[in-house]
């Protein structure tokens, strides 16, 4: 066990190096190639029909596409009807114990979520089936003990903070943390069917569902005459996080049990938790970096300027969603190539993978510059003048998609120290920034305080890859690469 998650930069042995699909190199090609009508359909077709890594790989990527562009769409249309719903008062208030519900719900798993994209290929590669149904059950066991020990003591944090928080904080608050334990558990099964190409079980229970039901909960409260209330929303969201995970449960174990079947497992969490924890660390403080902007502004303003602050970030996702798409769809491929020994290919899908992130970003990024006043008053009239936060906020973003998900090609390489290393230093750069800028700025200090950590974030990500790899993932590189550090220097 341990020499498999110790191989480093080698390659593993028993493995063999993948083999090219058609239509696709897996090395850089001199030259370009004219497009034509017959090679985009033939490339269609290989992609729709095709039984290689590389067609599979893409089939994700266009379901993981279009579910998170249908997704961000939907999830929109939810903030903007609960703004409109509550009011930009009960509005921010809801956004600030939710935003709480996120970060905490990230750091639940303790790295498993992600773990286990890298566990369960392995396992099944090398046909260690008792390791395969010891991850199964321990990943989400382990993650559920943990978010319901985080869900106890948040509640207890609240009730010994009475008194030193606004009063209309104190019942959300405590409704928000009931979601923790399936909302983590949520996670680490979408994790568990990323490893298996299980696109509906990975993302359909988190960005389509969740947000539908809390919709219909909310319209039937309404309906119902409920009050129009941050408590009112609370509610719906755990009815709608609780059926989303036990249904998704239900279906991945039926799926599971195809997989697997009955037999011996076997536990080795000594060897799990040095694998997770650093990715844990990783992902803990890269949601940090993400909710840091919100939780700060809260300290610092009224839940109003909350909302409006948040409205901004939120229509800033319809770029972000780009990134975070690419990164689903590639992370168990960079996995796959880096420990085959095929540091050609891998950097090859990197370039690739960092085109897919960044142009869909720019352009979506330009349109929101044109249109993103208008947008933002959809929210309602209090809400236009986050277009000045937009703006802001859109260079960090671009700085981001500008180098890809190399944070999950790290990950997937064994680099996640460092990794988490670079998001502590950005998540340290954004507190501090918002500390001094917030107090002195508003609004506009905790936009420029948050995308001056991207930037920091993006280019300490890029210099760790090439360090440590020897690749080069910003935008405009092209085909250079530097010189590979083994693991052992």
């Amino acid at each position: 066990m341990r020499t498999m998650l110790r191989t480093g930069g080698r390659r593993v042995k028993g493995s063999r190096k993948p083999e090219p699909d058609p239509g696709e190199p897996d090395h850089p090609q001199k030259g370009g190639r004219k497009l034509s009508v017959s090679g985009v359909s033939r490339r269609a077709r290989d992609i729709v029909s095709g039984k290689g890594d590389s067609a599979k790989a893409q089939r994700m990527a266009l379901f993981t596409f279009g579910v998170r562009v249908f997704g961000a769409a939907l999830a929109y249309f939810l903030q903007v009807f609960l703004a409109r719903w509550m009011g930009s008062h009960e509005y921010g208030i809801y956004v600030v114990v939710w935003t709480i519900v996120i970060v905490l719900g990230v750091i639940a798993p303790l790295g498993f979520n992600s773990s286990v994209q890298r566990l369960i290929p392995e396992y099944l590669a090398f046909d260690r089936l008792d390791l395969l149904r010891g991850i199964l059950s321990a990943s989400r066991t382990i993650a559920m003990v943990s978010a319901t020990a985080l869900m106890l003591v948040t509640m207890a944090v609240v009730w010994f903070s009475s008194g030193h928080v606004p009063d209309y904080y104190i019942v959300p608050a405590y409704l928000a943390a009931l979601c923790l334990p399936m909302f983590t558990l949520t996670d680490v099964q979408e994790g568990i069917a990323r490893s298996r190409d299980w696109g509906d079980l990975a993302i359909m229970p988190t960005y389509i569902w969740r947000p539908f039901l809390i919709l219909v909960v909310v319209l039937v409260a309404s309906l119902t005459g409920l009050p129009h209330t941050a408590t009112t929303a609370c509610l719906a969201a755990i009815l709608a996080t609780w059926v989303a995970a036990l249904y998704q449960k239900i279906s991945m174990d039926r799926r599971l049990r195809h997989l697997v079947g009955p037999g011996p497992a076997r536990w080795a969490p000594g060897d799990w938790m040095r694998l997770s924890l650093p990715i844990f660390l990783v992902e803990g403080f890269f949601t940090l970096l993400t909710s840091a902007d919100v939780l700060m502004v809260s300290y610092f303003e009224p839940p109003g300027e909350v909302a409006v602050y948040y409205a901004a970030a939120k229509t800033l996702a319809l770029v972000h969603f780009v990134y975070f798409a690419v990164k689903a769809a590639s992370a168990h491929r960079y996995s796959r190539l880096h420990h085959s020994g095929d540091h050609e290919g891998l950097a090859v899908y990197v370039r690739q993978s960092v085109g897919w992130t960044f142009w869909p970003s720019l352009l979506f990024a330009g349109l929101l510059l044109v249109f993103g006043s208008y947008i933002l008053r959809l929210f309602g009239s209090d809400f236009a003048g986050g277009h000045n936060i937009l703006a802001f906020l859109l260079v960090g973003v671009l700085a981001r998609a500008a180098v890809g998900p190399v944070d999950a090609l790290l990950t997937m390489a064994g680099e996640q120290k460092r990794c988490a290393v670079a998001y502590a230093g950005a998540f340290a750069v954004n507190v501090a920034l918002n500390v001094t800028l917030i107090p002195y700025f508003g609004l506009i200090g905790a936009a420029l305080a948050t995308s001056i950590s991207m930037c920091f974030e993006a280019s300490s990500l890029f210099w760790v890859a090439r360090r440590r790899l020897g690749i080069s993932s910003f935008i405009w590189t092209g085909h250079r690469s530097g010189k590979r550090t083994t693991h052992g220097e």
